[in-house]
């Protein structure tokens, strides 16, 4: 977890980047919003501070946050505020960012889940054009160190033999060992699509904009809809939400998938691949609190067991 200097740090920073000419106030307490390896985000009033991995990239911050400020991706990504001496600053050793605050999706109602919404910005974020010398999207990335986790978390329980099984049965290029295949890895990608990375901007009219811009950029576009396609092919997201997702995406024009018919050729191996990532992080977690897996999480660990009784020539190798 982080220290407590930092959540002091980003609370002052916020705080004081919404009021840059008062003093004392009647400001609640700053809020930590999530505080995990990869990030910890703190709000006060209407600003929030993020403070990036230690072992964030320098350079790619400043193309992730770049394309994020975009005019051309304005109404699909939450642009950054500025900071004084650029668009980041260093805080305790990690680089800090300020965002505007936004409503997030309501965890309570899930039938009020934004799914249309959110495959029409993945389709405009993924139809635009990457400009400038922007890092890779960092998907597999995050599914490798996903399995890392898992192993160091667990590492004599059998119980993680299906998810192991089920990621060497991908190819290298889903393991983060190769590239994308050809002409799939050109396109804007979001990286870690989740609904947890939506806000309502309440200075655009409400509209939903997509957050998190740490693993940002080009890839191949499937991976974006891999996740609601894993929970889908696992049984947590039911047909009628993945189809209107799946549809949503397709009338905005997007890329990752053909225009009609099956998707699965696209959509196959980063959907097994965020099925094994999202297996892994559920039994690094569990080990942490010291419990065994909760029903869904189990869900997705048989749904690697399935993965890895498959023949090795079901397991594509992309789409041609």
């Amino acid at each position: 977890m982080t220290t407590d200097a930092v959540v002091r740090a980003l609370g002052d920073l916020a705080h004081d980047s919404a009021h840059p000419d008062t003093g004392d106030c009647a400001c609640a307490p700053p809020q930590v919003l999530a505080d995990r390896p990869d990030g910890t985000v703190v709000r006060s009033g209407r600003i929030v501070a993020k403070a990036h991995a230690r072992d964030t990239g320098t350079t790619g911050l400043r193309a992730r946050l770049s394309l994020a400020a975009s005019p051309a991706l304005r109404g699909v990504l939450l642009a950054p505020l500025p900071t004084t001496g650029g668009p980041y600053r260093m805080v305790l050793d990690r680089p800090v960012t300020l965002w505007p605050y936004g409503a997030p999706v309501d965890p309570s109602d899930p039938d009020a889940a934004p799914w249309e919404e959110t495959a029409v910005l993945l389709a405009r974020l993924h139809r635009t054009r990457p400009h400038g010398s922007l890092p890779p999207m960092r998907g597999p990335l995050k599914a490798a160190r996903a399995v890392d986790r898992m192993r160091v978390a667990r590492p004599r329980d059998t119980r993680t033999a299906p998810v192991v099984a089920a990621w060497h049965a991908l190819p290298g290029w889903a393991r983060a060992e190769e590239p994308a295949p050809a002409g799939r890895g050109g396109h804007l990608c979001h990286g870690d699509l989740h609904l947890g990375q939506l806000v309502r901007h309440p200075e655009q009219d409400g509209a939903w904009l997509l957050i998190d811009i740490d693993d940002a950029g080009a890839g191949d576009p499937a991976w974006d809809l891999a996740r609601p396609a894993a929970w889908y092919a696992a049984g947590i997201l039911p047909a009628e939400i993945w189809l209107r997702f799946l549809d949503a995406y397709r009338a905005a024009g997007g890329p990752a998938v053909r225009p009609e018919g099956d998707p699965w050729p696209e959509l196959d191996v980063p959907a097994r691949a965020l099925t094994v990532q999202t297996a892994a992080l559920a039994l690094a977690k569990s080990a942490a609190e010291e419990r065994g897996p909760d029903e869904v999480e189990q869900l997705m660990i048989d749904a690697c067991a399935r993965i890895a009784s498959l023949p090795p020539e079901l397991v594509s190798e992309g789409a041609s």
